[in-house]
């Protein structure tokens, strides 16, 4: 979901500061409901883990560019999931800066833009969680139907998002539709395999359930709402 270099750049840029600066802005808010809820360790302990994930995901597993962007496999419901929305929120923002520090920093111009295209997408997700998945089921119970609901709310968002970005910055000429559109059909095969991932992530967690006060998991992995 990195937009590529050029894609939007000039005085367009400064749309995705303030998308960016919203996002995070919320991301703090729900970071500081999880010290509330959770306590500091327990919030720097899972942001340090999805930190390392997000950047295993961009870096490590296999990513390609299509169209306008790159196919990622970010298990965004994953993270969610197992971690909470604050810690996935901070390990997205984290793993992306290392990646562009470390290994793309042509990607760094752009952070503001993959931030908001990560993140928001993220929140949407949240707030379906809440509505889909009864308060008395721990999220280790979760159906796939119900995974395969999160997933494609997150990777369409994302792919929502990246399509914005393109004709906000390229407009609607014929070649850049069709890089669009490769882009998003290739994106959206992701959804197969993230529930499944998803499924598998919360069968180990079954096994865990000697972890579920150790602040290395979000509470409601084990426990209903």
């Amino acid at each position: 979901m990195h937009i590529e270099p050029g894609i939007v750049d000039g005085a367009k840029m400064v749309l995705s500061y303030a998308t960016a600066t919203a996002a995070i802005g919320y991301g703090a808010k729900i970071a500081l409901d999880t010290i509330k809820a959770d306590g500091v360790a327990a919030l720097a302990v899972r942001s340090i883990i999805t930190t390392a994930m997000v950047f295993a995901y961009f870096q490590v597993l296999p990513h390609h560019p299509v169209g306008v962007s790159e196919v990622h496999l970010i298990m965004g419901s994953t993270l969610l999931l197992l971690f909470g929305a604050a810690p996935a929120a901070i390990g997205l923002l984290a793993g992306l800066m290392l990646q562009g520090l470390l290994f793309a920093p042509f990607d760094l111009p752009q952070y503001g833009i993959n931030v908001t295209t990560l993140l928001v997408p993220l929140f949407a997700m949240s707030a379906l969680a809440q509505r889909i998945i009864p308060a008395k089921t721990a999220y280790k119970d979760v159906s796939y139907t119900q995974a395969l609901k999160l997933s494609t709310m997150y990777q369409g968002g994302i792919v929502a998002w990246v399509m914005f970005w393109a004709f906000y910055g390229q407009g609607f000429g014929a070649e850049n539709v069709a890089q669009v559109l490769s882009f998003g059909a290739a994106y959206m095969l992701v959804v197969i395999v993230e529930p499944l991932v998803d499924l598998g992530a919360l069968a180990i967690a079954k096994n865990a359930h000697h972890l579920k006060d150790s602040g290395l998991f979000e509470k409601r992995l084990f426990a209903s709402a």
